[in-house]
């Protein structure tokens, strides 16, 4: 990585994987400028935090925690772990934003599901391009993108969010793209930072293949389950590719689909872009 990007966004959080801060990244077309460093966090799901862990969430002054997952997806974990998956602690509010509401978790839904991820990078795209327009959508009554990237715009100043889905990748990978492209951070360091999800699920890499390989879709298709759980720099470049090429850019995009106007972006850049100093 660029020796200007940052070297340590990780922080550890104990009981959370994948827990990385966003900022630190430079500007593109403001030199000296980066994202604001302690505002938006990602991360696996953060259900099995400890209390030194809770303590580290406390001190980053994290508010709000953004749940992108399904309702039939915490229920699904809670039964096979017999334990409560949406956990919060004091000082913070757990908001339920899920990208996908009604999620059918039948043999036959979960491979048209994840056939994609068996296709390389372009298979990546096509779900990629499937959150955004589920994150999206106004049949989603919680419109998950739009409060996250409206609450980035409108509170002044901001204070620190924790953005999440099950293991940070894919639905939060969507989101985290958005927020940095809307700020002028080159595609390439984009999706450099999407492709540190490997790094920040190694320690977990084999627990979360053997979990995925109990479903009888990944039975049949073992492939999958080791292509999903991958984060290549290519999948989210070509992502941003297709936005581009479908929109115009990440703003036409953003401002096209009614998450933020042409002055919510600019108050989000705002207050996400300060002095590298």
């Amino acid at each position: 990585m660029n020796s200007s990007l940052p070297t340590h966004p990780f922080i550890e959080v104990s009981g959370v994987e994948n827990f990385r801060d966003l900022g630190g990244y430079p500007i593109a077309s403001q030199p000296g400028k980066i994202l604001r460093r302690g505002l938006v966090f990602r991360s696996a799901y953060p259900s099995n935090v400890t209390e030194s862990g809770v303590s580290v969430l406390q001190r980053l002054g994290i508010k709000h925690v953004y749940d992108l997952r399904s309702i039939q997806e915490i229920e699904a974990l809670e039964q096979a772990s017999h334990s409560q998956l949406a956990k919060q602690w004091e000082g913070a509010q757990r908001v339920f934003v899920p990208v996908f509401r009604d999620e059918d978790y039948s043999v036959e839904a979960e491979e048209l599901r994840t056939r994609n991820y068996g296709n390389g990078p372009q298979g990546f795209v096509r779900v990629y391009m499937g959150i955004l327009e589920a994150g999206s959508s106004p049949s989603n009554a919680y419109r998950p993108f739009a409060a996250i990237l409206s609450q980035l715009a409108s509170e002044s100043p901001p204070t620190p969010i924790l953005i999440h889905c099950s293991a940070g990748k894919d639905r939060t990978g969507v989101i985290c793209a958005l927020i940095l492209s809307l700020c002028g951070v080159d595609a390439d360091i984009v999706a450099q930072e999407y492709s540190l999800t490997e790094q920040g699920l190694e320690p977990v890499h084999d627990i979360i293949l053997n979990n995925l390989m109990q479903a009888q879709v990944y039975k049949d298709h073992p492939e999958w389950a080791v292509h999903m759980l991958q984060a290549k720099k290519e999948a989210m470049l070509n992502t941003l590719g297709e936005i581009k090429s479908t929109y115009g850019s990440v703003e036409n995009c953003v401002i096209k689909l009614g998450l933020l106007s042409h002055e919510g972006v600019a108050r989000l850049r705002h207050h996400l872009i300060v002095d590298a100093a």
